[in-house]
């Protein structure tokens, strides 16, 4: 992933930033794939049922920004792959650097 793709696919707003996600629920493991349709593509353990992946994609993210949970969640897309993900106390660029310096090798 490059910072300037990864510049395109988030939004800063004010204090807060927006990702948005593709989510592949239900593979064998949580992690940051890499890109798709303009998204940032995260595979998802558990399954899309009562609200079980959205949960652990708050979960994930807040782990690997080293967040609280609270300050991640999903603000469109609930019932959708594709996801607007609501990141609180985070500028743009210390959002992309943490992203890339914790992707999944």
């Amino acid at each position: 992933m490059d910072p300037e793709t990864l510049s395109d696919i988030i939004t800063e707003h004010q204090a807060d930033c927006v990702i948005h996600c593709w989510i592949q629920p239900r593979a064998s493991k949580t992690s940051i794939v890499g890109l798709h349709a303009g998204s940032l593509k995260i595979s998802l353990a558990a399954p899309p049922v009562d609200g079980q992946a959205n949960a652990e994609l708050c979960k994930f993210l807040a782990k690997k920004l080293d967040l609280a949970k609270s300050a991640v969640t999903i603000s469109a897309g609930d019932s959708s792959r594709r996801k607007s993900v609501r990141i609180q106390g985070i500028t743009k660029i210390l959002l992309i650097e943490k992203l890339i310096s914790k992707a999944d090798k």
